[in-house]
């Protein structure tokens, strides 16, 4: 199985886990600036959280992208820790069709709270994520 990491991140929290699920599946980490949806891959999407929701980009490469019957892993970082980024992420997929094979989030850095995070015990749960996703 092929797989595609695609993430946005403004502050760095969200490519760094990126960065660590993309090394464990032996691929690079893709900024969705650049990013373009290869054939039958197993594709992770990642996004911070910007009031509450995903970034406008993530929402909108979604938007514009086929989905249908693709397996999708969800990951993401935020200051509470909640992954109401991750939440969005998939109700906007499900709408379009795509199957859903797992989710990943944790505390991001945000302002004065969250210093070191993620940390490396956030680093390595998303590489187990990662692990348990290629299966």
């Amino acid at each position: 199985m092929d797989f595609q990491v695609i993430y946005f991140s403004k502050k760095g929290n969200t490519k760094k886990i990126a960065e660590a699920i993309a090394f464990e599946l032996g691929v690079r980490a893709e900024d969705i600036k650049n990013a373009k949806l290869d054939g039958n891959t197993l594709v992770f999407l990642g996004s911070g959280c910007y009031g509450g929701k995903p970034a406008k980009s993530m929402t909108q490469f979604i938007q514009d992208n086929s989905f249908t019957s693709r397996d999708v892993a969800l990951f993401g970082t935020s200051g509470s820790g909640d992954g109401i980024e991750v939440n969005e992420m998939e109700s906007v997929l499900r709408s379009k069709d795509a199957r859903i094979k797992g989710r990943f989030f944790c505390k991001g850095k945000f302002l004065f709270a969250n210093r070191g995070r993620p940390n490396d015990e956030d680093v390595d749960e998303a590489k187990k994520f990662a692990q348990l996703m290629r299966t």
